[in-house]
């Protein structure tokens, strides 16, 4: 059993440890955070690390709960993160193979943060062709467990996680860009891409 945050777009560490889990526990009981990969991820853009954040209706002032949290969609983010995406993998070599499934997911207008979330992570466990029994948590847990992987969700901590190379579209003008979302392995290596997660040590 893993512990994680639901995120946007998960980067590549947290797919190794659902790819290599039989069970996942979502912690949705958590106090909403900023500067998270809770509304955020990376992909690799033709000027290097580009950062695509999802806007929320967030109050420092009024404790909220993640799964509280709504998404303001006054600014045209859906088409801003979709012509982004685009724009970054429609060389990629699998680019294509996946692409109706995920502009699906920018075509009509997203209410909660932890609903759109998880519904981009059922597409893309879909996609990779993994199906780990998945759950929500019904209390914050505080205590630290063995499988608790909840630190991924730091942006923070991204320098200190090292995850094996692979060929990704900008490499020859930037090199290698480490622990991407799951999207910058999935339209690189497509079909490889689950071998690539079970067989990645987890040493973070």
């Amino acid at each position: 059993m893993a512990l994680l945050y639901p995120t946007y777009f998960p980067n590549i560490a947290c797919y190794i440890v659902m790819a290599q889990s039989e069970k996942v526990v979502f912690e949705v009981q958590d106090s909403y955070q900023k500067q998270t990969y809770r509304n955020r991820c990376y992909i690799y853009g033709a000027n290097g690390k580009l950062s695509l954040n999802i806007p929320v209706h967030f109050s420092q002032n009024n404790r909220q709960n993640t799964d509280e949290i709504e998404i303001d969609n006054i600014s045209k983010w859906q088409s801003i993160h979709w012509k982004s995406i685009e724009s970054a993998y429609k060389t990629s070599p699998f680019f294509e193979f996946y692409e109706d499934e995920f502009k699906e997911l920018f075509e009509t207008p997203k209410e909660f943060l932890l609903d759109f979330n998880l519904e981009c992570i059922a597409v893309i466990n879909s996609c990779l062709g993994i199906n780990p029994v998945i759950s929500n948590s019904v209390q914050f847990l505080k205590t630290n467990t063995e499988s608790d992987y909840r630190f991924l969700v730091n942006a923070r901590k991204e320098s200190k996680i090292d995850t094996t190379a692979y060929i990704q579209v900008f490499q020859e003008k930037h090199g290698f860009i480490n622990n991407l979302s799951i999207l910058d392995l999935l339209f690189n290596e497509g079909p490889n891409a689950i071998s690539y997660l079970k067989n990645h040590p987890i040493t973070f």
